[in-house]
């Protein structure tokens, strides 16, 4: 075998959370993990296409050859097949089984991973002839240090492209997203700026839905730049990944305040208030305590999510208890939304009212429901294509329902029409002043 001629490597080895992910690997291997798991695991690739490649280099020829060092390559689906066998398959008769074999006896060393109908995820072992022995002071000898960078084809099928299956196409997605957002903000910035300094009604609405905003532009705007990174050396800026997922979180819980905002006072206190005054905050110890209590219980399932998943980008496929519980979370709030919003869209008489409870209905939930929904439709996907559904699908409906919230507290002739029916019917008023004084 010659050598791999893809050799990039940055200065420092990838590290933290992101280390799963990166497809630059450098690490050691050693027999004593390898005879205690039957196999070191050094990592696992959705690689497709006739071309992809596993390059490896490694320094201490002598011991790997001394140890018969070997690289072990199984189908994902082959390798759950033999986990899950009840033939009770002995540690050697395991490795037999890999579909591909690669026997370390050179400094370098290129692996072509071909004829692959469909995308699928390998698993890469490390095993020696220490590996299925039962003598550990045998095993107890020198690691090999090693390099390994994992490839698919690019679009002209020569092996260059750091991304999975999984992953290609998000850096496109995320450098169309960024653009967008740069443009929306040339075309509204100054207006909106305008409507948030001239204060009224919907001030505090629009302060909160603008820094929610900003915030997931900012989080478009690092996983752009990790992804940038990430083509080219299969490492990428895993501090800008880490910022990307903290900019989503606080994304996520600044618009959780402001739904709560807009809903908690007829939501808890409904039956003492007059159906004439839906959607009024209200400061009461209860409703400000229900609404903290669910805001910090998002926060914890959100960073609880962070830090079981490892292989992710912002958005997950409900892989972990955390995950499954902010799911159940979102769909309860949803549910509660609707079903108070029914009530009272039920026995307003104004058609104008009416009209602004339902899109506002729309926008809540279509918020808080696109993450369900989308991890239940992303079932009918491939494995290697469900998180990039989940991931674009997710910011899509998000981006959508945020702009339906835009119009409807910027509509002149929507909100302020229905203010004027009813001088206390919107939320978060701030003073009585503001109530007859239209300032758009």
């Amino acid at each position: 075998m010659g050598g791999c001629g893809c050799w990039r490597w940055p200065s420092r080895a990838a590290g933290g959370r992101r280390a799963a992910r990166v497809r630059a690997l450098r690490g050691s291997f050693s027999s004593t993990a390898a005879q205690d798991a039957q196999g070191q695991r050094i990592g696992h690739f959705e690689f497709h296409g006739d071309h992809a490649l596993l390059c490896v280099r490694i320094n201490n020829i002598a011991v790997a050859v001394g140890k018969e060092a070997k690289l072990y390559l199984f189908q994902a689906q082959e390798w759950l097949k033999l986990q899950q066998s009840s033939h009770g398959y002995s540690c050697s008769e395991k490795l037999s089984k890999a579909q591909l074999t690669m026997t370390m006896n050179q400094t370098e060393h290129n692996l072509t991973v071909s004829q692959i109908p469909s995308p699928q995820t390998w698993h890469v072992f490390y095993a020696d002839k220490y590996t299925c022995q039962d003598d550990k002071e045998n095993s107890q000898v020198e690691d090999i240090p090693f390099e390994m960078v994992l490839l698919n084809p690019d679009a002209e099928g020569n092996p260059f492209d750091h991304f999975s299956a999984g992953e290609s196409g998000l850096h496109e997605f995320f450098f169309l997203l960024v653009l967008v957002y740069f443009v929306i903000a040339c075309i509204y910035a100054q207006s909106l700026w305008q409507a948030i300094k001239k204060g009224g009604p919907m001030h505090m609405i629009l302060k909160v839905l603008t820094t929610a905003l900003l915030l997931q532009a900012g989080s478009a705007l690092a996983n752009y730049i990790h992804f940038s990174s990430y083509s080219k050396d299969g490492i990428g800026v895993p501090f800008m990944g880490s910022l990307a997922e903290f900019f989503d979180i606080a994304s996520q819980i600044q618009m959780l305040y402001l739904l709560l905002s807009l809903c908690m006072g007829w939501t808890i206190v409904r039956m003492k208030k007059s159906q004439s005054r839906p959607l009024q905050w209200d400061s009461t110890p209860a409703s400000t305590g229900i609404a903290v209590f669910i805001v910090m219980t998002q926060s914890v399932l959100l960073l609880w999510e962070q830090f079981e998943d490892t292989s992710h980008h912002s958005y997950h496929s409900h892989h972990n208890l955390a995950g499954i519980l902010l799911i159940v979370l979102r769909i309860c709030l949803a549910l509660s939304l609707g079903c108070g919003l029914y009530q009272i869209i039920t026995v307003e008489r104004s058609t104008l009212k009416r009209e602004f409870y339902i899109t506002f209905a729309k926008g809540c939930i279509l918020w808080f429901l696109c993450h369900p929904v989308l991890a239940c439709i992303s079932v009918i996907f491939s494995d290697y294509q469900r998180d990039k559904v989940i991931t674009i699908g997710v910011i899509l409906c998000q981006s959508v329902s945020m702009v339906i919230l835009y119009r409807l507290f910027l509509s002149h002739s929507l909100y302020w029409e229905v203010s004027s029916l009813s001088s206390v019917t919107l939320p978060l008023t701030i003073s009585s002043g503001h109530k007859s004084r239209p300032h758009f």
